[in-house]
């Protein structure tokens, strides 16, 4: 079931979520450094991760899913939320140039529909990240937090779902290997658990990371075969199967 957002924007008010926050916009500003002049639009619940490419974007749009809610975002000027279908988002082909998910994947049934329509409304070329709970990270089974709710991701499916939506992965980061505890002592030494964690024990992540190209395929031209010419050679081996021979084909006069 789908946090609803009034519980996704408590989480990050609070003391956990606003170190998860942190941790989590380090890394993708680390896979991102820069995104000047470029359309982005977030997905799921990307709110508190967008505001740190705001100066650079040339524009910022922001999907909340329908049955997540929606709230006001950002909180001053001309709001840039809308609330839509994840799998029919009412933007043009080809219209943005990257887009972040986050909260969105995991709580979904139709993940083919949405990739795909992520796929539609970027540009050539353009670049998707997605952040997921990690299938092995501590965080996937803690139901105190978002992170703990819906389908968790090992990296293989995530390689298979996005090349079946015609994606190639580009980059791969993980972040939240401290335990998604609200002791102080825990959320004092966090900087430390990312680092030693990203050594150590790098496949029990919290979240994983991925970035991936949209892929443009052109498609392959040839000349038009007809049907009866192609089961002919079908025909005919059938026919020698059971020894019979096909008749010739009548020459014209």
């Amino acid at each position: 079931m789908r946090p609803d957002v009034s519980e996704l924007s408590q989480f990050y008010a609070g003391d956990l979520g606003a170190v998860a926050r942190r941790l989590i916009m380090h890394r993708l500003r680390t896979m991102w450094p820069s995104v000047r002049g470029e359309i982005m639009l977030g997905i799921g619940y990307a709110a508190p991760f967008m505001r740190q490419f705001r100066q650079e974007a040339a524009r910022q749009i922001l999907c909340m899913p329908e049955d997540q809610g929606a709230v006001r975002w950002p909180g001053e000027g001309p709001s840039g939320t809308f609330l839509a279908s994840e799998t029919a988002l009412p933007l043009k082909s080809s219209s943005v140039d990257r887009v972040l998910a986050v909260h969105c994947l995991e709580h979904s049934v139709a993940i083919r529909h949405i990739l795909r329509e992520v796929w539609r409304v970027l540009s050539p070329e353009g670049r998707l990240m997605l952040v997921v709970p990690n299938r092995r990270g501590m965080w996937a089974r803690a139901d105190s937090t978002p992170f703990g709710h819906g389908r968790p991701y090992s990296k293989g499916q995530l390689e298979r779902q996005l090349d079946d939506c015609l994606f190639a992965p580009t980059g791969w980061g993980a972040s939240l290997f401290m335990p998604p505890m609200s002791r102080q002592v825990i959320l004092n030494t966090a900087i430390a658990w990312e680092r030693i964690g990203l050594y150590a024990w790098p496949h029990f992540s919290g979240v994983l990371i991925v970035e991936a190209e949209k892929q443009v395929y052109a498609p392959i031209m040839g000349k038009r075969v007809p049907v009866r010419a192609r089961l002919r050679p079908i025909r005919a081996g059938l026919a020698a199967s059971r020894g019979l021979r096909l008749p010739e084909k009548p020459q014209a006069a």
